[in-house]
């Protein structure tokens, strides 16, 4: 069911195919996460909203910027936040159901401190590090030095991603073995939630209408 190789070539072709052809824009981020029976096609809706969280953060660096403009784009960044966190927690919760059909995990076994999904949300932040850093090192208008300090940085997030990827798989084969367990661990985010932030129920309603 998880493997890390898959999961890496999967984050890779997509950030490629979405480079050369933006991918249809995701007009409701914050709408309920939809089960998907297929595995492969939901690490890659998480990966797309990490694809499109990095894109909207370079908006709000852009020199010039309103802040009005700001304002638009931190309240789109806290939306697609809040979808690459419900979807990581999504393939956690396929991943237990997929074990509890066999009996697993084992209740008796080691707790692990990160989930699959957690650890796949930092795989697919990493092929993106990975495809721009790159991207950067072959800058024909670079300034002196730029090529080599992103070569090397790139030298550094491929180990990075290396490790990762082999740890992932590590966790789910001794899970399988019923020497690990991982448990589904809710993100509770309260940012997005009117009636826990503060910020948002202690404004008087002339404020927050329209």
């Amino acid at each position: 069911m998880l493997f890390a190789d898959a999961i890496v070539d999967l984050h890779d072709s997509k950030t490629r195919a979405w480079h050369r052809e933006a991918p249809e824009a995701d007009h409701d981020p914050l709408r309920p996460v939809e089960p998907d029976p297929e595995w492969l096609p939901l690490v890659a809706r998480q990966h797309r909203a990490n694809f499109d969280l990095w894109h909207i953060e370079d908006e709000a660096r852009a020199p010039g910027a309103a802040d009005s403009e700001l304002a638009g784009v931190k309240r789109h960044v806290d939306r697609t936040n809040q979808r690459r966190n419900d979807l990581a927690e999504e393939l956690d919760r396929v991943l237990l159901d997929w074990l509890r059909r066999r009996s697993l995990p084992n209740p008796a076994a080691e707790l692990n401190s990160e989930s699959p999904g957690l650890m796949i949300d930092r795989l697919s932040i990493l092929s993106l590090k990975i495809y721009h850093t790159r991207d950067e090192s072959e800058r024909a208008d670079a300034p002196l030095g730029h090529t080599e300090r992103n070569r090397e940085r790139l030298t550094i997030l491929m180990e990075q991603r290396t490790d990762l990827a082999r740890c992932l798989d590590a966790l789910w084969r001794e899970t399988l073995k019923g020497t690990r367990r991982f448990k589904l661990y809710r993100q509770l985010k309260m940012y997005n939630d009117p009636t826990l932030n503060p910020s948002i129920y202690r404004k008087p309603a002339s404020q927050t209408a329209g």
